[in-house]
């Protein structure tokens, strides 16, 4: 059986976000959980950087447009939320786009916009070692 990409750095993670949409519920805009969930990795410990700029690169060349993460958790997953009615394949597209502009391995889609949290963990398949 294959071992599980980050398991123990992901269930806390979507432990703090479980924690935010418990309290908060659906309905607020994207920055209201993102400041929430700032908050609720601190209490955890949760190491973080937020809105963290990430470099692309075209042809081994540095190109002015960037992406901007939500959240790096302990120096190795991108941490994207959402706040919307559900999770789309455009919205998971996008963070696979981080994960390979990074050479991250594991992304955490979260979406607060639903009744119930949802999250999903994209892995980077261009990745050569997992």
């Amino acid at each position: 059986m294959a071992e599980i990409l980050y398991k123990n750095e992901s269930y806390r993670i979507v432990g703090a976000c479980m924690e935010v949409h418990k309290k908060l519920g659906a309905g607020f805009l994207e920055p209201v959980y993102q400041e929430a969930l700032e908050r609720e990795f601190v209490v955890r410990e949760i190491p973080f950087i937020k809105q963290k700029k990430l470099e692309l690169f075209y042809n081994e060349e540095k190109l002015k447009k960037y992406y901007v993460a939500d959240f790096i958790c302990f120096d190795q997953i991108i941490v994207e939320l959402k706040a919307l009615p559900f999770i789309s394949k455009n919205d998971e597209r996008q963070l696979l786009n981080y994960l390979k502009a990074t050479k991250f391995s594991l992304g955490i889609l979260v979406n607060f916009g639903e009744a119930s949290l949802k999250y999903k963990r994209l892995i980077n398949a261009s990745r050569n070692s997992l």
